[in-house]
């Protein structure tokens, strides 16, 4: 949809050591490293804050940011290029036709409502030119009168409010006249005047406003008050009111002018209404009213049209839950409620989990001229996605086709396999192997096994044992052991505390409490509460660690690794080695493309078959390769970016071991609130 444009390479130079970067420029990177963005594709001094503001929150919200995150776009130019991928609308046609900022807001709204703007922009209009012809498209107008550069804003402004009004406004399109001078013959018009004798170029704005408001005052009604007298009347009486048409034609409202002697009736004002065609709605009561109490220099509603109404969206009705509080409740010392977490909701086989509601109809209106306003219809919502469910044969009724957990992620339905164990796991009930997820109602002892695809939740304790989850690990209450408990994840570890366990994980490691405890994870270890601490035995956590106490007043022996250790070294290594199997994969397809070119069978078909396989293979290949790389990418910066390796809200105690990307440092005494990174190559500290 747009060209391709490379982003600004990062100098590898930490932010606040760079004093090319001003403090706003610097806080928009510090809230990408927080929102954990790849904030190398706007880490550009020549960036402002605001530019770098709009490339954060497209990167945020997963739009190709590579579209915009160009120095020589205004903040206001990325902006409307980033919105317009929410409504997937292709703006590209226009920066190459040179339109910027909010003119290409105008456009992109204009697009957004369906309507054909490209069929009367010309390159040398600008924004309220544009804005204009939108508000004319929108309304239904003949747009053709005035949408042309040689009009400027003003003056289509003056023939629009005339085409809305249903004025005869040809006789001041000509683009000669100045806005003020189509100004006073367009009131004259609303006002019922023959504006002939001053609708000429000859006239100045001024002089066309002298002699409207002559012809107005001009301009009576001839009465005889008693044909028998014969008295023409008309000289005397004043009758100086207008009627504006708004809304786009449903609603009209009079609006009387004080002057000496001005007498309007009910029945001027109704020839008035007959003369602009205007029939549907009228409100009797309020003319009356305004004319009996003589309601001048007041705007007044004389008639009131039907809107059309749009028809209402279409919508899911949900029978499950969708907001559970996977997030842990805060306790009173700032730690997290894991036992009373409701981690998933669980559903029968057939069980309705939702119904779709169609879209449905407008309700036509009408306008104040007995026009029919075509109502739309709303909005029907795509079909559901995901996976473990069915749609019934009245193609809206979704239905679990398994007994399981129940999930909705990113607007995708996941229903997978759960057991559910209601006793205690230990070496008597044997190794438990599930395709899914599994939750012990009880606790886990001795000799205990779970092996799941899924996730791993356990009600209470383990004490030992070994669980092994494609998902994440929760322990509500915790894990206290003999060093005989192993828990490894591909997701979070989580529980209330941790004693004497080895814990392995993908995803960060949660806690009230950890002790005694070897855990290595390519995220986090965080742990919470004013009570929380972090207490002896070996910590490896690529992504650093966040904890409120660190060691304790014996100065018991605390080991932390953090950013490019061990973990992450075997990390890179098996990335690489999967890269290298991938491109002698890509080798061999590109081999059989180049054997099978030369030897094609004599069926053509058949030989576009082979053809179009083949070429399916490498191209999924190529995208495992882009995306390998991108998570090669995504290693590398989550650890050059991250400056608080080691955050202690608390004390951190003597006896506590640091290591930062390799670089040592053991604290000599106690000290509170904290921050550990690295600077300079040496482990630095810096208050929290």
């Amino acid at each position: 949809m747009y060209a391709n444009k490379t982003p600004p390479k990062n100098t590898g130079m930490t932010m606040a050591e760079n004093s090319e970067y001003m403090t706003e420029q610097y806080q928009e990177i510090l809230l990408g490293k927080e929102e954990g963005l790849d904030i190398s594709l706007y880490s550009n001094p020549e960036l402002n804050w605001l530019q770098m503001e709009q490339i954060r929150m497209g990167i945020k919200d997963k739009v190709d940011v590579s579209a915009y995150a160009d120095p020589s776009y205004s903040y206001e130019t990325m902006k409307q290029i980033r919105l317009s991928f929410y409504s997937s609308t292709d703006l590209s046609p226009y920066l190459g036709r040179g339109f910027v900022d909010d003119e290409l807001e105008q456009i992109r709204l204009a697009l957004e409502e369906g309507l054909p703007i490209n069929d009367w922009l010309t390159d040398d209009m600008y924004v309220q030119q544009i804005h204009e012809i939108r508000i004319g498209l929108y309304e239904g107008l003949d747009v053709s009168i005035y949408a042309s550069s040689q009009y400027n804003w003003m003056q289509m402004e003056q023939i629009r409010l005339g085409l809305e009004k249903k004025l005869e406004v040809s006789c001041y399109t000509n683009h000669l006249f100045s806005h003020w001078q189509m100004k006073e013959i367009r009131l004259g018009l609303e006002a019922g005047l023959d504006v002939t004798p001053y609708a000429k170029l000859i006239f100045s704005g001024t002089d066309m406003r002298e002699k409207r408001k002559k012809l107005l005052n001009e301009k009576t009604e001839k009465h005889t008050t008693a044909d028998k007298l014969g008295i023409d009347i008309s000289s005397f009486v004043k009758k100086e009111f207008s009627i504006f048409v708004e809304d786009n034609g449903t609603k009209a409202y009079a609006f009387i002018t004080w002057i000496p002697g001005n007498s309007v009736t009910e029945a001027d004002v109704y020839r008035e209404l007959e003369k602009r065609g205007i029939v549907v709605g009228i409100k009797k009561d309020a003319i009356k009213d305004m004319v009996k109490k003589r309601r001048m220099n007041e705007k007044i509603l004389i008639a009131e049209g039907t809107p059309a109404q749009t028809g209402e969206n279409g919508w899911y009705e949900f029978f499950v839950r969708l907001d559970l509080p996977r997030i842990p409740a805060p306790l009173p010392d700032g730690g997290v409620d894991y036992v009373n977490i409701e981690a998933f909701e669980f559903v029968e086989e057939g069980e309705k989990i939702a119904v779709y509601h169609p879209a449905q109809k407008g309700v036509d209106g009408e306008n104040i001229f007995g026009e029919v306003l075509h109502a739309g219809e709303g909005t029907e919502k795509k079909p559901l996605k995901g996976v473990g469910f069915y749609i019934d044969s009245d193609g809206v009724t979704y239905r679990s086709r398994i007994s399981g957990k129940f999930e909705y992620l990113n607007g995708r339905i996941v229903i997978s396999n759960m057991v559910i164990v209601r006793e205690d796991v230990t070496a008597v009930t044997g190794k438990l192997e599930v395709d899914g997820s599994v939750h012990v109602i009880g606790s886990v002892y001795s000799g205990g096994y779970i092996s799941a695809t899924g996730d791993i939740i356990v009600e209470h304790n383990v004490e030992a044992g070994r669980l092994i989850a494609g998902g994440n690990v929760m322990i509500k209450k915790g894990s206290c052991s003999r060093f005989d408990c192993f828990i490894e994840a591909k997701g979070e570890v989580s529980g209330s505390f941790f004693e004497a366990a080895n814990i392995n994980a993908e995803g960060n490691v949660k806690a009230n409490y950890i002790m005694n405890s070897n855990i290595n994870t390519m995220g986090k270890v965080i742990v919470s509460g004013s009570k929380g601490m972090l207490l002896g035995g070996r910590v490896r956590a690529v992504l650093g660690v966040d904890t409120y106490n660190l060691g304790n007043k014996s100065h018991i022996k605390t080991f932390l690794e953090v950013g490019k250790n061990e973990l992450y070294e075997k990390k890179q290594a098996e990335l690489a080695e999967k890269r290298e199997r991938i491109l002698e994969e890509l080798s061999t397809l590109e081999e059989r493309w180049h054997k099978i070119l030369k030897a094609l069978p004599q069926d053509k078909e058949q030989a576009v078959q082979f053809i179009k396989k083949l070429n399916a293979a490498i191209v999924a290949k190529d995208h495992e390769l882009a995306d390998l790389d991108a998570e090669v990418s995504k290693l590398a910066n989550l650890t050059d970016q991250d400056m608080k390796a080691v955050i202690v809200r608390g004390n951190a105690y003597e006896g506590s071991f640091i290591e930062i990307n390799t670089v040592k440092y053991m604290l000599p005494s106690n000290v509170g609130r904290i921050i550990f990174k690295l600077k300079n190559n040496c482990v630095a500290m810096v208050k929290l």
